[in-house]
């Protein structure tokens, strides 16, 4: 049965997208079945940044009862599958929401994880996806709006009775202008599982149209990435052999 992970923050322009697909890229490395959600349905990414902005079939379909979610789902040449929302301003309104637990029984039946890419803030789209996660993780910048913002991210979330996996602080430099980590895992009362380094690898790939786990595996921040991906699994960081990576 697949896990149900709701990416999630206060704000946008924080690396939320960024840190879904590459969390859900660095799961699928270390061979797991991995299907990247794009719940912004306003002003969805995904698809932008993996170079399918425009599909026949998208996740808004689904919503209005149009099409089947197996018929959304499309696969990209690292093996990583995707849900793309729709960049029509056509497909922007009339979503029935209450089919989020629907999708999310029929994609677990076929995955090990189910990584959704939830809007910003706290509409309905947004509270209708954290409903069906397992765990969140909340992604923030260490600057105190953004932190703020994933402050009330965090109480959201446990206001739902949903458990908060972790916070992913990105574009970390490590300047003095930053808040410290310890006063951003004090102030949100939840662990930090992960923190990106800023690194121009992101943004070329981007322009590559993949993740940068897979353009820039030797950077830091495909690193970091990979070893939060451990982390979920429970690897701890140790080195997985080629018969582990084999047979599972």
């Amino acid at each position: 049965m697949a896990k149900v992970i709701v990416v999630n923050s206060g704000k946008g322009g924080v690396g939320k997208t960024t840190t879904a697909i590459n969390l859900g890229a660095a799961l699928n490395s270390l061979n797991k079945e991995v299907v990247i959600v794009d719940a912004n349905l306003n002003t969805p990414n995904v698809g932008l940044h993996l170079g399918a902005p425009i599909v026949p079939i998208t996740l808004n379909h689904v919503l209005k009862g149009k099409a089947n979610i197996e018929d959304a789902i499309y696969e990209h040449s690292s093996g990583t599958k995707i849900v793309p929302s729709s960049l029509s301003v056509k497909e922007l309104t009339n979503f029935n929401t209450k089919k989020f637990p629907e999708i999310v029984e029929q994609l677990r039946k076929n995955h090990d994880f189910v990584i959704f890419d939830s809007a910003a803030g706290f509409g309905e789209e947004v509270m209708a996806v954290l409903g069906v996660a397992d765990e969140v993780i909340i992604v923030t910048n260490p600057e105190m709006p953004a932190v703020t913002d994933a402050l009330k991210a965090v109480k959201v979330a446990r206001g739902l009775g949903k458990e908060v996996k972790g916070v992913i602080v990105t574009r970390h430099t490590n300047a003095k202008y930053e808040m410290p980590l310890s006063s951003i895992k004090s102030m949100l009362e939840t662990p930090i599982i992960g923190v990106i380094p800023e690194d121009k690898a992101v943004k070329e790939a981007l322009t590559r149209r993949d993740a940068v786990v897979h353009t820039h595996p030797k950077s830091k921040v495909a690193k970091k990435y990979v070893e939060i991906a451990e982390k979920i699994l429970g690897i701890n960081g140790k080195k997985i052999g080629f018969f582990e990576r084999i047979f599972g």
